[in-house]
């Protein structure tokens, strides 16, 4: 009886082993999602998953068109747009198709909040799509192609348009809560922080509007067209222009701080990690600089135009190139740790649970991650889950034998028969 208690107890030890591995892997990866473009609302473009570190190409979903559009990764499900004219939802771990919706051409990426994925396209429509199935919930006609991608706060999403405007839409059913109007197509994707919405416009303006409302708080003009989406942090605003330069801005007042001239448009958008800014520049280099003063602290250059935006994950900042892969640099020094050829990269990575996914505008999305890291985890706990098994059916095989009555002495005495 003893030895069955103590099997029945090392039978729920080891249950509780895996469970509290399974509760370990659900929260890092809840923790590690990649909802939107840049990450979150205010494009820091910051990831809290473990890095990628051996790039072993886990899968890859061919459509045979070009991507623009940039993951999002949530509930380990990536979902992205593309020019074949359709939205796509894919396995995470194996990219297996889970499910399409038709929204037409499309260089926005997704934003998925609540169940919800929201999406502009090039038909001039902000889409709105049940993230479990794809059924559409609702759609918005602006009065042009719609390349910016949604942020989604409070109950609103916001998204610029080629019709000049930025509008703010009722997520639940789409309607227009207001618009303001530019003087220039919108493609920059708004970054939303403390009740304002901040967004370029290619009439060379940097924009803060009122979340609530839309009003004008203030307007920064640049040299160039700001197709570059900003990041904000601590009362300041990041954003590139097509005038070659960096700026940060007060968020207050949009007062100029600092700029930062490359050698080239910068279509890229900033990402800002431990006061550091990470942007690419058309003239073929990623620069790491300074967010307080602008000073370059590094910069890498690849052997192509960078447009894309870089993702940072726990010291290493990934990003692509047009000239044919996406690098991962170490955040300090930009010392390239390694690169992966995927074809011309125009849209930005995501890094979710230590797998790092990008588009490619040779018509394949990838997932890079360390297959043997990965792995790890699970081979110890399930070794160690069999060895404590092994160990309790031993311990009770042995308590039975020592339980197991003794011959009597009147038997052991019995002749033998002959």
């Amino acid at each position: 009886m003893k030895g069955a208690l103590a099997l029945a107890f090392i039978a729920v030890l080891c249950l509780a082993m895996l469970s509290a591995f399974a509760i370990k892997v659900n929260a890092q990866q809840s923790a590690a999602a990649w909802p939107m473009f840049r990450a979150n609302l205010t494009h820091s473009g910051a990831s809290t998953s473990h890095p990628t570190l051996n790039p072993t190409l886990l899968w890859n979903y061919n459509l045979g068109e070009r991507f623009y559009s940039s993951p999002a990764v949530v509930n380990s499900v990536v979902y992205l747009g593309s020019s074949n004219g359709n939205i796509y939802a894919l396995n995470a771990a194996n990219g297996a198709y889970i499910w399409s919706s038709t929204v037409g051409s499309t260089g926005s990426s997704p934003a998925v909040v609540n169940g919800v994925v929201y999406l502009g396209s090039d038909d001039g429509n902000v889409y709105a799509f049940d993230a479990s199935n794809g059924g559409t919930l609702w759609h918005y006609t602006t009065g042009g192609e719609v390349s910016s991608s949604p942020a989604v706060a409070n109950g609103v999403v916001y998204v610029g348009s080629d019709d000049d405007n930025v509008y703010a839409l009722n997520a639940i059913n789409g309607d227009k809560l207001w618009h303001y109007t530019t003087g220039g197509e919108v493609s920059s994707s708004p970054a939303v922080a403390n009740g304002v919405v901040y967004v370029g416009s290619d009439d060379d303006n940097v924009y803060a509007l009122n979340a609530a409302n839309g009003i004008k708080l203030w307007n920064y003009t640049t040299g160039g067209f700001v197709e570059s989406s900003p990041a904000v942090a601590s009362g300041v605003v990041y954003i590139g222009s097509d005038d070659c330069n960096v700026y940060a801005l007060n968020a207050t007042d949009g007062i100029q701080l600092w700029n930062y001239t490359t050698g080239f448009s910068v279509k890229s958008s900033p990402s800002l990690v431990d006061n550091t800014l990470y942007v690419g520049s058309e003239d073929g280099s990623v620069y790491a600089l300074n967010a307080t003063d602008g000073v370059k602290l590094w910069s890498y250059a690849t052997g192509g135009p960078v447009d894309s935006s870089s993702a940072v994950s726990n010291g290493i900042t990934y990003v692509g190139s047009d000239d044919g892969n996406v690098y991962a640099l170490n955040a300090t020094d930009g010392v390239k740790l390694w690169s992966y050829s995927t074809g011309p990269v125009d849209s930005s990575p995501a890094v979710s649970n230590g797998i790092t996914y990008v588009s490619s505008e040779n018509g394949n999305v990838y997932a890079l991650g360390d297959l043997p890291a990965s792995s790890n985890n699970l081979r110890f706990v399930i070794v160690g889950t069999a060895v404590v098994l092994i160990v309790a059916v031993m311990i009770f095989l042995m308590s039975k034998k020592r339980l197991k009555p003794k011959p009597t002495s009147s038997q052991s005495l019995q002749p033998n028969s002959t």
